[in-house]
């Protein structure tokens, strides 16, 4: 597992970061540059089960089972991946899984004078580091581009 890091300075205060970052309406707005069709179904809370879906190419909802590990509201999350979802349906237990189970995905803003830095923390398998590296600047800039308006 690789740790990959990315960050970003967004011109407004962290609950407008969080709350854009987070929000059921403008989480897929930042997201799409992952997947078309990005959205979670669950909550943020502490310990919930949340699934981070997107349409496959033959409609079918794909994306990732994860549980929130960590809330601390403005400040900071942390989501433990703990499956997929293919073809609609949840695996949690197959050896593809658990090679990945326990990866995490990590979000912490720091607010210096009305700006909110982002900082983005998460393990990868080597396979999507190249894919990452492209993706999360520009899902990053257009998640500032939302909090800035």
């Amino acid at each position: 597992m690789e740790k990959l890091h990315y960050s970003i300075v967004i011109d407004a205060p962290r609950e407008k970061v969080w709350d854009t970052m987070l929000g059921e309406d403008s989480y897929p707005a930042w997201t799409e540059v992952f997947q078309p069709g990005s959205h979670y179904v669950g909550d943020w809370s502490q310990g919930s089960k949340i699934l981070f879906l997107a349409p496959d190419e033959s409609g079918e909802m794909s994306g990732m089972v994860g549980r929130v590990e960590e809330n601390r509201p403005y400040e900071y999350i942390s989501v433990e991946h703990l499956g997929v979802v293919q073809e609609g349906r949840e695996d949690t237990s197959s050896q593809a899984v658990k090679d990945w189970a326990g990866a995490h995905e990590n979000y912490t803003l720091r607010e210096t004078d009305g700006k909110t830095e982002v900082l983005v923390d998460l393990d990868s398998s080597a396979e999507f580091t190249e894919m990452f590296e492209d993706q999360w600047p520009q899902a990053l800039t257009k998640l500032k581009e939302l909090a800035e308006e």
